[in-house]
């Protein structure tokens, strides 16, 4: 774990300079950039086990980076602001962060978060192609399944037992279309008889709470005369 490659990305560069001396005694290899843009250039030319990253920066902010990354990749990112507000810390998480850090930072709560995420990282097999099953993320919905929690653009969002069911079974399965039948089936686990308004009514709830507009779903979308699916996006 210890010769692992760490990419660090802050445009104060002497708080990314502290930062690489720190990991360096810790045995890691470490990579600078100063902004977005160049952090991508990194990623393309090099196998980047852990990336510490700054929210606020020029050219490409820290969020659009993390974003950008998780188009194509699962590689741990520890998001560092001078932000405190959980607020924020929910919005980071919900654009794909793994762990978020508030400045001014510890330095060995740092280095214990940073082996905290290569060890989960790394311990799971092929880095590669990690598989995150706790957390569903469809733009800006965010499905915690291990805290049995949603945020929707980093608003969290309070859902009923089979609310909760419904939208984590579409989500998971994004793109395919159950029928109410189906639906009911997997989330009450009962033999489904006459239930489309059942399935109907929770539908619209959760349209209510998920959508900017549930009468223009963007999320949650009928498909007449079959079913219901999450959309793809």
């Amino acid at each position: 774990m210890d010769s692992a490659k760490i990419l660090v990305v802050d445009d104060d560069k002497e708080i990314a300079g502290a930062i690489e001396k720190l990991l360096k005694l810790e045995g890691y290899e470490v990579i600078k950039a100063y902004n977005g843009l160049e952090a991508l250039d990194v990623l393309v030319t090099n196998a980047i086990q852990l990336i510490i990253l700054d929210i606020m920066m020029p050219k490409l902010d820290g969020l659009s980076t993390t974003i950008k990354i998780r188009d194509s990749k699962n590689i741990p990112i520890i998001i560092l602001s001078a932000k405190t507000e959980d607020s924020d810390k929910i919005l980071g998480l919900s654009m794909g962060a793994d762990d978020y850090i508030t400045k001014p930072f510890h330095p060995q709560e740092l280095v214990a978060r940073v082996k905290s995420q290569l060890r989960r990282y790394m311990q799971l097999g092929d880095m590669g192609n990690i598989n995150y099953s706790s957390q569903l993320i469809i733009g800006g919905l965010f499905l915690d399944t291990d805290k049995v929690q949603l945020t929707v653009d980093g608003e969290l969002i309070r859902l009923r037992a089979k609310e909760y069911k419904i939208l984590e079974l579409l989500m998971k399965n994004a793109g395919i279309v159950f029928s109410a039948e189906q639906i009911y089936e997997r989330v009450w686990e009962e033999t489904a008889y006459s239930v489309e308004n059942t399935v109907m009514v929770h539908i619209r709830r959760i349209r209510e709470k998920i959508e900017i507009n549930p009468k223009d779903p963007k999320y949650l979308k009928v498909v007449w005369g079959i079913g219901y699916k999450i959309e793809k996006l």
